[in-house]
């Protein structure tokens, strides 16, 4: 505690949280596990559903997000292997050099995970791990101190407070589909009314700024109270980086794999396509042609076949848990939706809201069922429609409304560990060593998000 007396306030509560859940969080896998007993327990008292009523809505929407759950594994795939693409990681190599103290190695991790995060969440998160481990690794070598832990929740900060108002946002991008689920309520949302949108572009130019500020802010000034790379992961001091490696044009079979020709030609089938989608069908963004152009785009980049091959094969483990845990989260997703259990929740708050306060009520609720539903489209699947037919009612904009929704499931991605898993792995930590900060940020984000989603206009 008079430890603590010394630090400055914001710094005070991060060490203090941290040190708590470091005592208190336990694996991501355990955590739905865990999510799916409550929910359950909840489904029976909550929404009074009998107990195998409840078994059998879990098994029921078990399997229901497989579509999505291959979506989601894309777009983490295709950011992954963009992110390790040799020009995109000595860049990385380059910024993780300029920081001069560990704040600054913070605000920089954090300022760029959020920038790569609204582009694409998959390439964010990918983007922001390696950068956090690189900080780390290249702080070591020139004996810069820094606090490895907020150096990696930097690099998930754009999960927290950026992702859905972006490029990839599943809600907005969903809803900018045609034959989506709530197409009966509220038709099609063009992205000019959700990511496009001046409230949700002004939001996210904003929460950038504030993150910015929060991670300089939270991270550890003092050296002595700094624990860098090689306490929690000194074996990746060890590693010299992915190397590419040198073709060796032996066998006809070697020139196919390795052919420049070959990925150029695939490369601009998929880019003719992208201009005809955008160009002359003059269609949105959607989830599906959001993947296509990423894995075109990292085609291009790589050219030769094999080598976008190998990529892939070194991003796939980033996504086993999503793989494992998908389903369960969908298990949950179904005990709530079938239940009616999602209903209930929503309305306790959105029947006590008004067109002033329902941005910020559709926040709150979209960031309490994310800790149950940790997917954005399967999430608004549960409650899109109790948000949406609240917001025509009250004349708010349902596009306005979808971002605020949006708000909330991003916020909670601070306490609920499941999009961390891949970061958690490239960084080589546990969810419980860096998780005390992202909830800190957390906390401090209730303010700007309140205040954001109340006053910035549509």
């Amino acid at each position: 505690m008079a430890e603590e007396e010394k630090m400055p306030v914001l710094e005070a509560l991060g060490h203090r949280i941290s040190a708590s859940v470091e005592k208190w969080m336990p694996d991501p896998f355990l955590f739905a596990v865990l999510l799916t007993f409550l929910t359950y327990v909840m489904g029976i008292v909550i929404a009074g559903s009998g107990p195998m009523d409840m078994v059998l809505n879990w098994y029921k929407g078990f399997w229901e997000l497989l579509t999505f759950a291959m979506q989601m594994v894309l777009i983490l795939v295709t950011g992954y292997a963009l992110a390790y693409h040799p020009a995109v990681n000595k860049l990385l190599v380059k910024l993780a050099s300029m920081p001069k103290d560990g704040k600054q190695a913070a605000a920089l991790v954090a300022f760029v995970a959020m920038l790569f995060s609204w582009i694409n969440w998959g390439l964010g998160l990918i983007v922001g791990a390696i950068l956090a481990r690189e900080t780390g690794r290249q702080a070591y070598f020139r004996g810069v101190p820094v606090h490895y832990p907020a150096i990696v929740t930097a690099g998930y900060t754009g999960l927290g407070m950026v992702w859905h108002w972006g490029l990839s946002a599943s809600a907005p991008l969903l809803s900018a589909t045609e034959k989506h689920f709530f197409v009966d309520i509220y038709g099609v949302i063009p992205t000019s009314e959700t990511i496009f949108s001046a409230y949700a572009l002004i939001l996210s130019v904003l929460s950038i700024i504030f993150v910015v500020a929060a991670m300089y802010a939270i991270s550890p000034s003092d050296p002595k109270r700094c624990k860098g790379i090689e306490h929690y992961a000194p074996h990746l001091l060890e590693e010299a980086g992915e190397a590419e490696e040198e073709a060796k044009e032996i066998t006809i079979a070697d020139r196919i794999e390795n052919s420049v020709v070959i990925g150029a030609l695939l490369s601009i089938m998929g880019l003719v396509y992208i201009i005809y989608y955008f160009g002359v069908l003059k269609k949105g963004l959607n989830l599906n042609i959001v993947n296509f152009t990423f894995l075109f785009v990292g085609l291009l980049l790589y050219l030769r076949p094999i080598r976008y091959l190998r990529a892939f094969y070194r991003a796939i483990p980033s996504s086993a848990g999503i793989v494992l845990q998908f389903p369960f989260y969908a298990g949950i997703m179904g005990m709530i939706k079938y239940s009616g259990l999602g209903k209930i929740m929503a309305g306790w708050l959105i029947g006590i809201s008004t067109p002033l306060t329902f941005p910020a009520v559709a926040w709150l609720v979209g960031g309490f069922v994310n800790i149950f539903v940790p997917s954005g489209g399967g999430e608004w699947a549960v409650i899109g429609e109790t948000i949406s037919r609240a917001a025509i009612e009250l004349g708010v904009p349902v596009g306005k409304a979808i971002i605020a929704y949006g708000a909330g499931d991003q916020w909670t991605n601070l306490f609920q560990p499941f999009w961390a898993i891949p970061l958690l792995g490239i960084c080589a930590v546990r969810a419980r060593d860096v998780f005390g900060y992202c909830i800190t940020l957390m906390l401090l984000a209730a303010i700007f998000y309140a205040i954001g989603l109340t006053f910035v206009p549509y």
